[in-house]
């Protein structure tokens, strides 16, 4: 009987993790630490954001992760789909680290590695591989070992042109539903960017500038368009990291981010949509800069 209750609350618990947030209350038992919590009582990753907590925090990771498991809901054929739901699991576990940065260009991953950075066995962990390959966001490099991709230069310019169209987009239309709840995030989320920059903590500065972009792009009531970036963001995001350390001197992000967050404030379109861009521009003049660099190393060594 008390198997039975659980499963019943279990269902209401997972609907409701598939759209909205979850009060603090939910995990007062489950020895979670703070940083899982917030992410999951805000409305932020949403299904999948229990994969996300603390970024560096294994344990943590694993603890939230089993809790959900055995809340899951006992549906028939539930053993059958496993597999795959972990296989799922696995996939946007580590697509959603490809698009932090959680990888540099270069970096080379095994299915082993793999599996035991997200604690699951070595099938779903292939699977998820196999996806990100499919996506372009790695490429095999041997049997059981892929590689994250250089961006060509050509590709880098593609994928920058369309972000400007399709975020600059997404922040114009943001400005009406831009509210104060909205704008102390955006300013709490630059705070930690800021201090991440001043301790040169750049994982974590790309970490928080992952949700400062899409904290703004989520009002757009758009989801079809928030995917069609995300995937953008996917190929881009391991050269991300060559932003730093200039980005982190120059500053040049964190004064673009403020000046979204002012016109957001002032409920201007045009100046929104220029924040934004301006932002994508001058990372694109620095990643250009590397990627121009390597190419022409490239060329040298034939």
């Amino acid at each position: 009987m008390k198997r039975g209750r659980l499963r019943r609350r279990s269902k209401s618990f997972t609907d409701r993790l598939a759209s909205d947030p979850i009060p603090k209350s939910n995990f007062e038992k489950t020895e979670i630490c703070e940083s899982a919590i917030a992410l999951m009582s805000h409305n932020v990753c949403k299904r999948f954001a229990f994969q996300f907590c603390c970024n560096k925090m294994n344990t943590c990771q694993r603890k939230l992760e089993k809790f959900l498991m055995e809340m899951a809901p006992e549906d028939e054929g539930h053993h059958q789909h496993q597999p795959n739901r972990l296989g799922e699991m696995a996939y946007r576990n580590m697509k959603e680290r490809l698009i932090r940065g959680a990888f540099s260009p270069g970096d080379k991953l095994t299915i082993r590695a793999v599996s035991e950075m997200l604690d699951v066995s070595t099938t779903p962990a292939r699977d998820a591989i196999n996806r990100l390959v499919i996506d372009g966001a790695l490429v095999y490099s041997g049997p059981k070992t892929v590689i994250v991709p250089h961006l060509r230069l050509s590709d880098l310019e593609e994928i920058t042109q369309m972000r400007l169209a399709l975020e600059g987009l997404a922040a114009a239309l943001s400005v009406k539903a831009a509210g104060e709840a909205t704008i102390e995030e955006l300013e709490l989320l630059q705070a930690k960017i800021d201090a991440a920059l001043d301790e040169k903590r750049y994982f974590d500065a790309l970490w928080h500038n992952k949700e400062f972009h899409f904290a703004i792009y989520r009002l757009s009531g758009m989801p079809h368009l928030l995917q069609v970036i995300e995937t953008l963001w996917l190929r881009v995001g391991a050269s991300f990291n060559g932003l730093y350390p200039e980005f982190s001197e120059t500053r040049y992000g964190a004064h673009n981010h403020r000046a979204a967050i002012e016109a957001l404030v002032d409920k201007d379109v045009a100046a929104a949509r220029a924040a934004i861009e301006n932002d994508i521009r001058d990372g694109f003049r620095q990643m250009k800069k590397i990627s121009a660099d390597r190419d022409q190393g490239n060329l040298c060594r034939r």
